[in-house]
């Protein structure tokens, strides 16, 4: 049996004739009422929840129970997973789990990302080409939108929803991913956020196999959640005034007091400092608080940080909540090598098992340009790239600099294509440094050198295309080939400033996994929190958590 990734990251998402009021009735008669009484068959078969209506649901399109029946008639499923279908939609009330109508949800991406990443490690439980085609086309489709009555869609929702379940089944040890538990990882319907956060806390199993027993990063952020529970209970912490260019070393006044005691409820710095001067202790403070925001830690509070710090516990308990979502949705430990990119922290991390090896900065999409979320292997380095410049690109930007510039495409070193599009030939100017490292995507992304090297030295990284730019690429080719003997270090230099294109395979390919956390405990206990600038978290606050 697997055990779960356990490295704390770094760096891991009802009827269709509804009446009025969202509520719904059923069209079939034999398995939504099943509440627990009679068989040992029926006690495994969460009560449908007719509480949850389209008003107050995670999602806001319904499927009829006779979708399911149907679905299990027409695939055979076996009993046991029969079972468990029937009381994961019982539970969501015949929610969709996958999508809504705005198309596909957070949890689908990152599942499909799990269900990739399993599938490429050789579980051919997981290999469903039908299915994979599928979810490429709506994936890749940036357009898509949901009809809750297409039959395909129906069946795509439920093909996900059984990968799910035997994913689960099969991926952790009996007993600590209870049948509830697992029906709840997509979330069912708003909630207050304090209200989830103590049935979370508070929950109490007969057998003591308890989720975070399998799943370090989601432990050690429940027990983050915890702590800001009980600050958020004692009263939270008061907004810190004035502009950050007062708050300098050697000054005093009541807002250095005030901006301590803000950095001591966080634990930044110990308590007991209670004097109103900018001294060391307040110094180290920052520089800690620095740390978990992702600054540089000089000492000197910004009004970046200062903003971050006047971030309410109630928004921040939100952060946590959504976080530890995401963190059940993390890859399972690989036998090997491992890169994985925290978007949020514009930071690549490369394991090699347990290990991990080094971190990157990196550069991601700008807004506009996001980098997805996705799984990949990479299994190609090519050194003195072309860069084939995207149709999109040249539409926006290289005609009309021709068209104001004829010699733009000499003077840039791009040539065109027999085919009509445009590349940069390789050198020192090339858009992607002199080497790039292919996973191949419908997304077309990439890592890859950069001539920016400037941009490694911001605090926020988020100014790309949508491909990953990476400040060390040499030390990257360095260690994807050092099993190759013929790939030294001077030859890998060599190649980097040949000028000349080469492909150069890796022996064997490494899974990358792209993911989006916005908060999460480093392997030095520190709470991490991030911008959240895809608005992803912004997206999922407003279906998970009931206003207020």
């Amino acid at each position: 049996m697997k055990k779960l990734f356990t490295s704390a990251l770094l760096i891991c998402s009802l009827l269709i004739a509804c009446n009025n009021n969202g509520q719904t009735t059923s069209s079939s008669s034999g398995n939504d009422e099943n509440n627990g009484a009679g068989s040992d068959k029926e006690k495994k078969i969460s009560k449908r929840d007719r509480s949850i209506t389209k008003e107050n649901s995670y999602n806001d399109i319904f499927l009829d129970s006779s979708n399911l029946e149907n679905f299990i008639t027409s695939n055979k499923v076996p009993d046991s997973l029969s079972r468990r279908l029937r009381s994961f939609y019982n539970a969501r009330n015949y929610q969709f789990a996958w999508f809504s109508t705005g198309g596909l949800t957070e949890q689908a991406l990152t599942f499909w990302n799990i269900h990739n990443y399993e599938a490429s490690t050789g579980d051919t439980s997981f290999k469903n080409a039908a299915l994979q085609k599928k979810m490429d086309g709506i994936i890749e489709d940036s357009n898509f939108t949901v009809n809750a009555s297409d039959k395909s869609m129906v069946n795509t929702e439920l093909l996900l929803t059984e990968n799910f379940i035997r994913y689960t089944l099969g991926n952790y040890e009996k007993g600590y991913v209870k049948r509830k538990e697992m029906e709840r990882f997509v979330p069912i319907k708003k909630e207050d956020p304090i209200i989830l956060a103590d049935s979370l806390l508070n929950k109490k199993h007969k057998d003591e196999k308890y989720f975070e027993n399998v799943n370090n990063a989601y432990k050690l952020l429940k027990d983050e959640l915890s702590r800001y529970v009980n600050v958020s209970k004692k009263g939270g912490w008061q907004p810190i005034t004035g502009d950050a260019k007062q708050f300098r070393k050697g000054s005093s006044s009541p807002a250095i007091l005030l901006l301590k005691k803000r950095l001591q409820i966080s634990g930044y710095m110990a308590a007991g400092d209670t004097s109103k001067n900018y001294n060391d202790s307040l110094v180290q403070g920052i520089q800690q608080a620095q740390k978990s925001f992702g600054y540089k830690p000089d000492g000197i509070l910004g009004s970046s940080l200062l903003k971050d710090l006047n971030v309410s516990v109630e928004k921040r308990i939100e952060n946590i909540l959504i976080n530890m979502n995401r963190m059940r949705w993390m890859p399972q430990e690989p036998a090997g090598r491992l890169i994985l990119v925290n978007i949020p922290e514009f930071v690549l991390h490369f394991f090699d098992g347990k290990n991990k090896v080094f971190d990157m900065n990196v550069v991601v999409g700008k807004e506009g340009h996001n980098t997805m979320m996705f799984t990949g292997k990479l299994s190609t380095v090519v050194f003195s790239p072309y860069w084939n410049v995207p149709p999109s690109i040249v539409k926006k930007e290289i005609e009309p600099s021709i068209a104001k510039d004829a010699n733009y495409l000499e003077t840039h070193n791009m040539e065109r294509t027999p085919d009509g599009g445009i590349r940069q030939k390789p050198g020192g100017d090339n858009s992607l440094g002199k080497v790039k490292f292919l996973f191949p995507n419908s997304f077309n992304i990439y890592f890859h050198d950069t001539p920016a090297k400037s941009l490694f030295n911001q605090d926020k990284r988020a100014y790309s295309h949508g491909c990953i730019r990476l400040s060390d690429p040499q030390k990257m080719a360095e260690y994807l080939l050092k099993d190759n003997s013929a790939w030294t270090t001077d030859k890998i230099v060599e190649a980097m400033n040949s000028g000349n294109e080469m492909f150069v395979k890796v022996k064997d390919p490494v899974p990358v996994f792209i993911t989006y956390y916005t908060a999460w405990v480093d392997e030095n206990g520190l709470l991490n929190f991030r911008d959240d600038i895809y608005m992803r978290d912004a997206v999922v606050m407003q279906k998970m958590f009931a206003a207020k």
